[in-house]
């Protein structure tokens, strides 16, 4: 088939500079609505890799992101919420940027244009068969996550990715491939728009559903957050005050004893 990147065709949009204020946001939001239907859409690949995803994390695997300029900071991002989030080990699900931290903050140039860094940078976190990557690139094309994945697959590691292309090359390589397509953006190729919204959706799911299916949830809340600020310690008192039928003064004594909501409930003694 032939490769097109949709991602980098002409916005459906001109003279963008003669719009008014108002036009603008509304053409904008106007585009981010087709988004959620455009993840709809790659449901059944959401699921597939996530199942692969749960599958390996409950036998002691661990979850990679790995990307570059927005694709790979978004995966980052997803992988430093799930510790706070979930009160999971910071090693679980882990995200690399081509480029490094730096990269998180600032361009690095030429990074994803390297043919064996993403390997390196995987090895680097000790990878191995119980582990599971996805690459995550819009464009489907960038050398360092495919490369990345290609190494993956000879070393028997389960790989995915999410891109905004079809039949990109990205997917040819990655065993559980998620595409949601989102079209051209509304500033042409700036794909931080459309598809790193499709990606940051996808990201959540993926996360989200896997570690509720790990158990880290319980009824619909984090039992198990990691309680690091006023916000964080007055939530878990309020699950603790309903769950237990308690009031704000013993909830927070038994918080501060056993750490977690979860621990919370689970050493209340009437």
């Amino acid at each position: 088939m032939t490769f097109i990147k949709t991602t980098e065709q002409d916005s459906n949009y001109n003279q963008l500079e003669k719009m008014s204020l108002a036009d603008l946001l509304t053409n904008i939001n106007n585009e981010d609505k087709t988004v959620p239907f455009a993840v709809e859409k790659s449901l059944p690949q959401i699921e597939k890799l996530t199942q692969q995803i749960v599958d390996k994390l409950k036998i002691g695997g661990r979850l990679f992101y790995i990307g570059a300029g927005t694709s790979g900071r978004l995966g980052v991002l997803d992988a430093s919420e799930c510790p706070p989030t979930f009160g999971v080990p910071s090693e679980l699900v882990v995200g690399l940027i081509a480029g490094g931290d730096t990269a998180i903050r600032n361009a690095v140039e030429f990074a994803e244009d390297s043919t064996n860094q993403g390997w390196l940078d995987l090895q680097e976190k000790n990878i191995c068969n119980k582990d599971v990557v996805i690459g995550i690139a819009a464009s489907g094309t960038t050398p360092y996550v495919i490369t990345a994945l290609e190494e993956c697959n000879k070393n028997k590691i389960i790989t995915g990715c999410i891109t905004c292309n079809k039949n990109s090359p990205l997917a040819d390589v990655s065993q559980f491939p998620i595409e949601v397509i989102v079209g051209p953006e509304f500033v042409t190729g700036s794909s931080r728009m459309k598809a790193g919204t499709a990606q940051k959706l996808v990201l959540n799911m993926i996360s989200t559903s896997t570690m509720i299916q790990l158990g880290k949830i319980k009824g619909n809340k984090m039992v198990d957050m990691q309680l690091s600020n006023k916000k964080l310690v007055n939530r878990g008192e309020n699950m603790l005050v309903s769950e237990l039928n308690i009031d704000q003064n013993m909830a927070s004594k038994l918080l501060a004893k056993y750490g977690s909501v979860r621990n919370a409930v689970k050493n209340y003694k009437k």
